[in-house]
C-alpha cells in the first residue's frame, strides 16, 4: 500500500503541478484580457475626455454661433428696412423721372412750335426787309424825282425873279 500511497501522493502532486500551471496559464490569460481592458477602458476614457472637451468647445461654438445668429438676423431686418426704403425711393424717383422725361417732351414740342413759329416770323421779316427795301429804292427815286423837279422850279423861280429883277430895273428906268 505504501506504493499506491505513494504513487497517489505523485499523482496529487502532478495533478497539483498541472492545476497550478493551469491556473497561472489562466491567470495569465485574465492579467493580460485586464490588462486589455484597462488598455481600453484608459482610451474610452480618454476619449470620453476628449469628447466631453469637444462638446464643451461645441456648445461654445454653438453659443457663439446663435449669437452670431442672433446678430445676423438683425442684420437682416435692418438690411430688409433699408431695401425697402430704397425701392421705395428708386420708385419714387422713376415717377419722377417720368414726370420730367413727358415735361421735357412737352417742352421740346414747345420749343420746336416756338422755332417754327420764329421761322415764319424771320420769314415775314425778310419779306418786310424786302418791301422796305423796295420803299427804300422807291423813296430814293420820287426824292431824286422830287429834288429834281424842285430844282426845275427853283431854275424857274430864279429865272423869274431875274426877269422880275429886270423887269422891275426896266421900269425903274422907264419911270425916271
Amino acid at each position: 500500500m505504501r506504493t499506491f500511497q505513494q504513487n497517489l501522493l505523485i499523482a496529487l502532486a502532478l495533478a497539483l503541478c498541472a492545476l497550478c500551471a493551469w491556473q497561472w496559464y489562466r491567470e495569465t490569460g485574465q492579467r493580460s484580457a485586464i490588462e486589455n481592458l484597462n488598455r481600453r477602458v484608459y482610451e474610452k476614457s480618454v476619449t470620453i475626455r476628449d469628447a466631453t472637451n469637444s462638446i464643451a468647445t461645441l456648445n461654445h461654438q454653438v453659443s457663439e454661433m446663435d449669437a452670431q445668429m442672433t446678430s445676423l438676423r438683425s442684420q437682416a431686418v435692418a438690411y430688409a428696412q433699408t431695401i425697402s426704403e430704397q425701392s421705395r425711393e428708386i420708385s419714387r424717383l422713376r415717377l419722377q423721372s417720368e414726370t420730367l422725361t413727358n415735361e421735357l417732351a412737352e417742352y421740346k414740342s414747345a420749343v420746336d412750335q416756338l422755332n417754327a413759329k420764329l421761322k415764319e416770323a424771320y420769314e415775314g421779316i425778310q419779306k418786310q426787309n424786302a418791301a422796305v427795301q423796295e420803299l427804300v429804292t422807291q423813296r430814293d427815286e420820287f426824292v431824286k424825282k422830287y429834288n429834281d423837279s424842285v430844282k426845275d422850279r427853283n431854275d424857274i423861280v430864279a429865272k423869274y425873279n431875274e426877269l422880275a429883277a429886270q423887269v422891275k430895273k426896266l421900269q425903274g428906268q422907264s419911270q425916271q
